[in-house]
């Protein structure tokens, strides 16, 4: 037994013959070309002399990683043709080729001015990519909607109240909370720089007309983007890296209907209520520090209010929030799906879907305010 053991071993050790035929000389391998039969394969290999024009590997046994690239790198220093391998170690062979390229260990220093630009080009390239598919994810979210149309009965109701709780009434608080100083803030620092001119009574117009028309809606925008939106990209980001969305695209279920529909709609949905929910707070904080500082009692700020605030002002900020909620939905949806690698990408794309869905909301915010100053709601 132990001498058929020692017999079997030498069989499958990595080994060559050398043969000539017709002026051209031929490698022949035999054996296992694995990790643990090299043995002293790669030296002798190595110290083979020039004109190899073929290596035969028909007769080998098996073949890895390690095993294919000696033979790769000594066939391209060789200029040798391979042959002899089954489809498989061919592939391999092949893939091992694909990979053996030359890596600085530092890479070459570029002018600084060279550096920066393209620094610069490499960010447009990567913009317009984004735009590019931010659009068709904008798209297929649109077709995804009208086959909910078309068929009700894929409509996800539980899902999408779910995320109305998720998005909506869960955020009351901290978006209560932040209106209310902030409508604190406007009217304490409207008011000292109107006390210079003793028109302290024009806080109530400052208040009243800047939360309604763009504050309410804008910070509601952005504190939604900063918790709800992280949250999309971070949960379909996760289940993109735990492959449960290749699951449900192989049991036939499309993920944008089932994931980034209720999220699209939720955000939609609820941020018009939340921006109006917001202005009304932020009045409050207005009002009542008019009332502490100013010595404007509730009932002559209601009215003042009721006076220099027009309606379209509140027409204005219930048209900007829903299209805020599906910048931001779509936005973080989007980034979730690219999720790709490792764990890290998640918090990649969670960064990005928070950065670009506050830039595309204030680009909107302003791309607004010169549309309804054209439209004369000013």
């Amino acid at each position: 037994a132990p001498i058929a053991a020692r017999t079997l071993a030498m069989r499958a050790k990595a080994d060559f013959v050398r043969e000539t035929s017709g002026g051209a000389d031929t490698l022949r391998f035999s054996g296992r070309l694995t990790l643990a039969n090299l043995g002293d394969f790669p030296e002798r290999l190595r110290a083979e002399p020039g004109g190899v024009a073929r290596l035969d590997l028909s007769a080998i046994e098996r073949i890895d990683t390690v095993g294919a690239w000696l033979i790769q790198r000594f066939a391209a220093e060789q200029g040798a043709v391979v042959d002899g391998l089954s489809d498989d170690a061919a592939h391999l062979l092949r893939q091992v080729a694909a990979a053996d390229q030359h890596v600085d260990m530092r890479p070459e220093r570029m002018q600084p001015l060279l550096r920066m630009l393209s620094e610069i080009g490499e960010a447009v390239l990567g913009s317009m990519r984004t735009l590019y598919g931010l659009l068709g994810f904008f798209g297929a979210t649109a077709i995804a909607l009208g086959t909910v149309i078309r068929h009700p009965s894929r409509f996800r109701l539980n899902a999408t109240v779910q995320r109305f709780e998720v998005v909506g009434i869960r955020a009351l608080g901290i978006i209560g909370l932040m209106s209310f100083l902030i409508g604190i803030v406007i009217a304490q620092q409207g008011a000292v720089q109107l006390k210079q001119f003793g028109a302290e009574v024009f806080t109530i117009n400052l208040v009243g007309r800047i939360t309604l028309r763009e504050l309410g809606v804008l910070m509601t925008a952005i504190m939604v983007a900063g918790r709800s939106g992280s949250a999309f990209a971070a949960q379909l980001g996760t289940m993109k890296l735990t492959e449960e969305i290749d699951a449900m695209r192989t049991i036939g279920v499309s993920p944008i209907e089932a994931l980034v529909l209720p999220r699209v709609l939720a955000a939609v949905l609820m941020m018009p209520l939340l921006g109006f929910y917001a202005s009304l707070i932020a009045i409050l904080g207005g009002g009542l520090l008019c009332w502490v500082s100013l010595d404007i009692p509730p009932d002559t700020f209601i009215q003042r209010l009721r006076e220099v605030v027009p309606i379209t002002d509140l027409y204005v900020g219930l048209v900007k929030a829903p299209v805020f909620g599906a910048i931001i939905a779509i936005a973080g949806c989007f980034q979730g799906m690219q999720v790709e690698g490792s764990a890290e990408a998640v918090g990649t794309r969670t960064t990005s879907a928070v950065v670009q869905a506050i830039f595309l909301v204030i680009v909107l915010d302003a791309f607004f305010a010169v549309f309804f100053t054209w439209v004369g709601w000013n």
